[in-house]
């Protein structure tokens, strides 16, 4: 199977507001990042006398001085109008309400990301509420992982400035005009809620933001605010309905990595990865397994208490994955644990 392909253009630097051009009126910029990925790309795309910007960066001083540069070079003094946010997650919604009160901005997301976006807003400065807890104990975790999760609660607030009132809503299979060119909506979803991506036909280009990346698989988990999902599945069948809707001669513009050829080819490489995933965890299955005992079966890494939410909410969102196809059942014992074995 064959590997992306990058064309020859140069990063642009991470957080000094300059850019490199991508195509006809397309800017590719880079944002500070505070952990293993060193950085989150935004797409600043030329609209009559503005701009529209996707996806805007984690809340920090960096980033904030980041943007202000760009907007005497990159931008040139010229209006952003519209803010365009992909999906949920702070990296991508952080500085949204910053740039909408420097801006003459208003914000676009999904419906359902916005509303989600601000549920877990609001847990900034709360206490971890007991259902998470118990959600957390079922699976397998110990007191200390517990305690890390409890003083760590409320930390994604902390990660975006807050949002405006007022948004408006992005559909699939919408058309959006930018800079006189037709852009198409495909919402995808697993990594979040109502993901949205930006097709455009005309140039060739897909903006992917973290559905389709090319060189990571994105996290697909489930979380305590929706423990019976089945995200999984969802954003397998989402990639499969990319690949048949979004042409391969597309440059995607990832939001991590470099732009690159070859979106047919990735999604395969990124479901084939995920399904022999799943047959690894499928044959671990033959006694009975809490989710933290079903890392080996899916992570080449050492799991420690900084990643520990990753991991489990992916390894439920397998688990979840092999229930719904009925390769899998879960029994809770008289402890609250729960445990998966394979089906009969």
């Amino acid at each position: 199977m064959a590997d992306p392909s990058y064309p020859s253009m140069e990063p642009p630097a991470i957080g000094d507001g300059t850019a490199t051009q991508v195509a006809d009126g397309i800017f590719w910029l880079r944002m500070p990042m505070d952990g293993k990925i060193e950085a989150i790309n935004l797409w600043a795309l030329a609209d009559g006398d503005g701009w529209t910007i996707v996806d805007t960066g984690l809340r920090t001083t960096e980033t904030a001085a980041a943007w202000r540069r760009a907007f005497s070079s990159t931008l040139a003094g010229r209006p952003v109008r519209r803010i365009i946010v992909t999906h949920l997650h702070p990296d991508h919604s952080g500085m949204a309400g910053w740039l909408t009160q420097k801006q003459p901005a208003r914000l676009w997301m999904t419906r359902l990301e916005y509303m989600t976006l601000r549920v877990l807003a609001s847990y900034t400065g709360q206490e971890a509420p007991e259902e998470a807890i118990r959600f957390y104990k079922a699976v397998g975790w110990d007191e200390d992982a517990l305690d890390h999760y409890r003083a760590r609660f409320g930390d994604f607030g902390k990660a975006l400035y807050p949002l405006p009132d007022n948004f408006h809503a992005l559909e699939d299979r919408q058309r959006l005009s930018i800079g006189g060119r037709e852009w198409i909506v495909v919402v995808g979803k697993g990594h979040s809620p109502e993901h949205a991506l930006l097709h455009c036909p005309e140039a060739k280009l897909l903006i992917s933001g973290d559905q389709v990346l090319p060189e990571i698989s994105s996290n697909v988990s489930v979380q305590p605010l929706e423990p019976e999902a089945d995200p999984l599945s969802d954003w397998l069948d989402t990639l499969k309905a990319i690949r048949g809707r979004v042409p391969d001669d597309v440059l995607v513009l990832p939001a991590h990595g470099k732009p690159f050829h070859g979106l047919h080819a990735r999604i395969d490489a990124l479901v084939d990865g995920h399904e022999t995933g799943l047959e690894r965890l499928l044959a671990l299955l033959t006694t009975p397994k809490r989710a933290i005992d079903v890392f080996p079966a899916l992570f080449k890494r050492q799991i420690d208490k900084h990643v520990l939410g990753l991991a489990t909410g992916e390894s439920l969102a397998h688990l979840a994955c092999l229930r719904s196809r009925k390769l899998a059942m879960e029994e809770t014992d008289d402890a609250g644990i729960r445990w998966w074995r394979a089906s009969e």
